[in-house]
Order: structure tokens, then sequence, then C-alpha cells
């Protein structure tokens, strides 16, 4: 693809939803339509351009962000499909960390589901502005209006609707744009590629009309512009579409309305409007703020404009093994990537070189030699660097906001089948950690087994599954275990000394801690209560480091220790003999005596579970929940199913998926997250 477009023409969007809301689909449709790929790929029949894994084709389902760059109207649309499911969600939230605008799709008849709200606030997070796509209006059950109403239930948005369904379920065939007052009809023979435009049918009419009105209030509400023309005398339709565009375009990027489309993806109807409102409503890099960091030397926050000719500032947001090869996904936010020329990466304070700069479409790649401001490329040969760290310039170094990573909740022992996998497994295993930073590896000393930790069942059956298919790695796969925390019920103190001779040396350090129970999601924390005649500060840093190492690993069962403040109350030392080693030592032995002291307990994952079931079977789906601990927080009707949403223990969610088929003869759905760590009962 040629480089067309100025900076004021590139849109970095994201396609994020619930699973399977239509997203990928939804991509396709775009990729087709922009003439990027020359056949629609099917999700159901695993032919999806963005879903190139053989994991994700066999499942029917988004595993990994996929980047994609297309054309439409003169703007170059930067594509990231994100997955669904919320054992991907850290996908999710590194694509937002580096877009500009997303595109919420939500099912007309699923409405907003529980991963369209973890999605919807991750973009809210990062002050992304969005457009809502309500998709599926072709199917039983489909209600444009009640998933707009619970938008605001929901997810507190403002949705402005530009469109109405024209038609609903099996007759829906077209929608009506409420800005130009026109109707649009897809050609069912030309797979949605041609449409008519046609003046609104008078039974159709007053419906419009009255919609519109409701348009123009709300603009008003936003708009001075649109206000004055809308208090004067002067009848409503004079305010001219232009006006109304560039209205909905401000309160879309200020993040105080949210346009909301419709049609059917898998239908070939709606797709070309909604490619017109990306490029007319979704910002530029030049319409956001300028991305800030901080000077790594100085402390101080940094802003670097979105312009080709300023330093280079760039974030490298996802990390890929493919082909064998380490290939970088990053932002630039600023300046321009050269490839071969250095780049320096303030976090490790590392020189690297980018062998190759690429335009990504989905797995496949397109070399060019450089590429500036407000694009998103991949980058071949950053050695060092990894997810979240920056680039930028020796001359004008600037660390910007790192990506938040979330903690993993479940584990499974993995042991190589045959001795020759053995070597493999570490390097194999590596590689994965590199790509997945939710992903946790580590050695259990007293059995001598490898334990992966990751967000979920499904998470670590990928994993698995990519072992075997992508290096030809077979283990043994353990039961899953739940992973724990801990914590402590009751303040508690505890001392500690240090004092012995160590490669011909004598060290002395004493430490005094007292540790106090925080409330729950807290978090550790450290203070230290103690003169510097008591103990020089060049040692309390190192107390600290020591105490929060502790941490790591409980007393109780070993699971990290949380919600917990560590307090230095006292100690002492003595003139050239104390060290860090001494300091590190008592510390650390001081901190794990007072948790011992400190009643602790476990603390397990909750999981906040929807389940989609049959009236029929409601009796037998809640008692199941029941047994497994759970406590029903609510029950909603839907078009002949009930909503139960309910909150149960991890530890008992294994093999419910088997459980709800058997108990509603294949007709149950449920999805879960992680809600909270709660006290195990």
């Amino acid at each position: 693809m040629k480089k067309t477009s100025k900076i004021s023409q590139v849109r970095n969007i994201g396609i994020i939803a619930h699973i399977d809301a239509g997203k990928t689909t939804v991509t396709e449709r775009i990729l087709f339509y922009t003439g990027r790929s020359h056949k629609m790929g099917e999700v159901h029949d695993g032919e999806a351009v963005m879903d190139w894994m053989p994991d994700e084709q066999e499942r029917g389902i988004t595993i990994t962000s996929a980047v994609t760059t297309c054309q439409w109207k003169g703007a170059d649309i930067h594509i990231i499909d994100t997955p669904g499911h919320v054992d991907f969600t850290i996908e999710v939230e590194r694509a937002l960390r580096v877009l500009d605008g997303a595109v919420g799709v939500f099912c007309a008849v699923g409405g907003v589901e529980p991963q369209s709200e973890t999605v919807w606030r991750q973009a809210d997070k990062y002050r992304v502005p969005k457009i809502a796509f309500v998709n599926k209006l072709d199917r039983i059950g489909a209600d444009f209006f009640g998933t707009v109403e619970q938008m605001q239930e929901k997810l507190h948005a403002d949705p402005l609707i530009l469109q109405l369904p024209v038609g609903q379920e099996d007759s829906f065939r077209g929608v009506i744009d409420l800005v130009h007052m026109k109707q649009i009809v897809w050609q069912d023979n030309t797979l949605g590629a041609t449409f008519v435009v046609d003046e609104i049918p008078e039974s159709e009419r007053e419906s419009a009309e009255l919609h519109r009105e409701h348009l123009l209030e709300k603009l008003a509400e936003v708009d001075d512009a649109i206000m004055e023309a809308y208090l004067s005398d002067a009848p409503g339709n004079l305010i001219s579409p232009d006006q109304m565009l560039s209205a909905i375009r401000k309160a879309t990027v200020s993040l105080k309305l949210t346009p909301v489309l419709c049609g059917s993806a898998l239908k070939n109807k709606g797709i070309q409007p909604l490619l017109d409102a990306v490029v007319s409503f979704l910002p530029s890099p030049l319409d956001v703020p300028p991305v800030k960091g901080v000077h790594p030397e100085t402390g101080e926050t940094v802003a670097f404009p979105p312009d080709e000719k300023a330093p280079l500032s760039a974030l490298i947001f996802k990390v890929a093994i493919m082909e064998g090869r380490k290939l970088s996904f990053v932002r630039i936010y600023s300046g321009r990537l050269v490839s071969g020329r250095d780049v320096y990466n303030p976090g490790r304070g590392i020189k690297e070189k980018p062998a190759r700069i690429l335009l990504m479409h989905a797995n496949k790649k397109e070399r060019i030699e450089e590429a500036g401001a407000g694009n998103i490329v991949g980058v071949v040969g950053l050695k060092e660097s990894s997810t979240g760290e920056t680039l930028c310039t020796k001359d004008h170094p600037v660390l910007l906001e790192r990506i938040e990573f979330y903690e993993p909740v479940i584990s499974v022992a993995v042991e190589p089948k045959t001795h020759s996998d053995q070597e493999r497994l570490d390097q194999i295993l590596d590689k994965f950690l590199m790509e997945d930073p939710t992903l946790r590896v580590q050695k259990d000393e007293e059995t001598g087994q490898t334990l992966l930790s990751g967000m979920g069942e499904l998470h670590l059956d990928v994993i698995i599954s990519r072992m075997d298919r992508e290096f030809n790695a077979h283990v043994n796969v353990g039961k899953p275990q739940v992973v724990y925390r801990e914590s402590i019920e009751s303040p508690a103190e505890a001392s500690a000394v240090f004092d012995k001779e160590v490669g011909g040396q004598r060290h002395f350090g004493e430490v005094r801690l007292k540790l106090k129970p925080l409330p729950r999601g807290s978090g550790n924390h450290f203070t230290a209560a103690v003169s510097e005649e008591t103990i020089p500060p060049a040692y309390v840093s190192v107390i600290e480091k020591a105490v929060m190492e502790s941490f790591f690993s409980g007393v109780f069962m070993g699971y990290p220790v949380v919600d917990v403040e560590a307090v230095l109350i006292g100690g002492a030392c003595k003139e050239s003999l104390d060290s860090e080693l001494a300091f590190t030592v008592s510390a650390s032995m001081a901190c794990k005596d007072a948790l011992s002291r400190g009643n602790p307990f476990l603390l397990e994952p909750i999981m906040a579970v929807e389940v989609l079931v049959p009236e029929g079977y409601m009796g037998e789906v809640i008692g199941d929940l029941n047994a497994r601990n759970g406590k029903i927080e609510a029950i909603r009707p839907k078009t002949g199913y009930q909503v139960i949403r309910a909150i149960v223990p991890l530890a008992h969610m294994f093999g419910y998926s088997t459980s709800l088929r058997s108990a509603t003869q294949g007709r149950g759905t449920f999805t879960m997250h992680f809600s909270h760590f709660d006290r195990r009962q």
C-alpha cells in the first residue's frame, strides 16, 4: 500500500466487544469494502483474515489482536481487531493504550454483555473516543432500542442515535440516516457492495422526524452553534448536515457523546456508513492531546506533539513470535522511525537497531523503509526491548506510561513427555512470556514441577495447544489449580538480628517490623518510622526491598501476600559492621516471623458469572450455582431466556460448561470474569 495521507487523515482504531458480538465479521467486511481483501472471510468457516492462527480458526474466536491497514475516502485506517474473551483481556488493554478511537460492537440480541462492559471501561480509562455499532439486527429477538438503553444503564454512556433500522429480524434490509434524512437499502445479490439511497417512505417518516429532533436536542446541549440555530425561529431542518457532522465530531472526540449506528455485518448491511463515521467522527492523532511522559533523569513531565519533525517517541505495545522471529508492534507518537537507524530504550538504558519496519495485514507483512508519527507498524530487530517499553532518541529521552498488566488466577503443572522436550520447554516458555505479560512460569522447588499460570482455563489451553502446534513440544498437563493470595487478620510485630561472619567479614543488622492488615484491594505498603540515628537512610530502602520481596511468598501456603502495611519501627546497627546483606536478611526474617504471628489466611479469586438459561431450566441451574458456593445477585428476563448474575469462587467453577450443557440440554451459555479476592470459606 502506498503512503497517501497526511497525519490528519490517519485513524488508529480498535474493534472492541464481548465474545461473539461480531467484531471480526465487522472487520472482515471493512477489509472487503475498502479493497484490502478480495474475498470475505467468515469466522464460522475458519477463513477470517484477521483470525489467522490455527487455534483461532478452529475455535471460531479471536485470541490475539491482529493489526491491519486499509484506506477509505482518502484516510488511512489502522485497525486492531481485539479478542472478546475475558481470558485475553490484556490484548484489549494493550491495544487501547495506543489507539485514538474505538468501535464498540454490540449484539442486538444479547445487548450489553459482561465483557462489553469490561472493554468499554478499559477504553474510558485511556479516554478513547468511541462509536457504537449495534450488530445482528437480522437475528430473531433483535432489539435496537433495548441495546441503546442498556448502553445508558450499564456503560453510563450518552448514546447519540444517528441511524434507525429499516425492518427488523428477518425483514431487516437497511437503515435511515437521521443526519441526511435518507433511507439506505442494501442489495443482497452484490454482497452488500451496492446500496440504494432514497427518500424515507411515509410509513417511517414520523418516527425518523421524531428521532432527528432528539438528535438535534442532544447536539444543541453540547454545541453552541447548533443551540443558536435550534432555538432561533428557523425550523430545525435548516441546520445543515455539514453543521451536524462537525458538531457530532467535536462531541465524540471530547467524549461527550457516543454516535450509535446499526446493521448486520454477516448480511453485509451497514458497514459503509460505519466506515464513513470512522473517518468523520473518530480523531486523527492531531485531535488527541500530545502524548506525555517522564524524563528519566529529571523526572519532569515532557510532551511530544504528533509531528514527524519532532523527536522520536514510540511505545512497544505488543511482542509476538512470528515464523520464529521476535516481532515488536510499535505505535509511533512523534518523529520518524527509520530502518537501520539506532533508537534508545530509556527504561533499560540501551540502544536498539530496527532491522526492518513492516506494515502489517494480520500475519502478512509489507516492508517499508521508515514510518512517521501516527503510524502503527511491526519492527524486527529489537532484541532486548519488550512490551510496554519506550523507544526514543538519546538526546530527547522519555519514559511513556507503562501498560498495566493483570495478575493470573489459575495454574497448571506442565512437564515434558520426553527427555528431548525437557531442554526445549524452558526456551519455548520464555518465548511465550515475551509475548504475553499475563503468563507466569515458576518452578516448584519441592516437586520440581513447572507451574504455568494464566487468566483462565481457555488461556492456558491455547498456550499448551500452541506449544504442540508451533514448536512440536509435547507436554503432560496437570489439573488446573487456583492461584490464591494470602493476608493477615491481626497486627503483629517481630524483630530479627543478623550477626554472622560471611567471607571473612562480620556483618550485623537488626530490624523490628510491625505488620498491619489493610482493606481488600489496597495493595502492600511500606513506611519507615525510625530516626536516621537508629537506621541510616541508605539501609531503609534495602529493608523496604527485602520486605516487599518477602511478600512474594507467604508463610501460610507460599502464595503472594496482599493488603498488608509494613512499618519499620526499630532496629540497630554497629558502625563498620552494618551492611546491606545484614539488613536484607534480618528484614526478610522479621517479615516472615511477623506474618506467621498475624493469623495468616487464604484469599481466593471470586468470579462474576452471567448465565443465559431457558426459563424451563432455571431451578436446576440456580441449584447448581448454590451448590458451588455461588451467591445469586440478580435475575432478569430476556426474550425466552433468563439472565442469572452471580458471584462464585473460581475453585468451584472448573468443569462448569459441561454441567451447564447437561442441565440445559446444551441450550444454556455462560461467561465469567475475575471480580475480586475474598477470604476463603
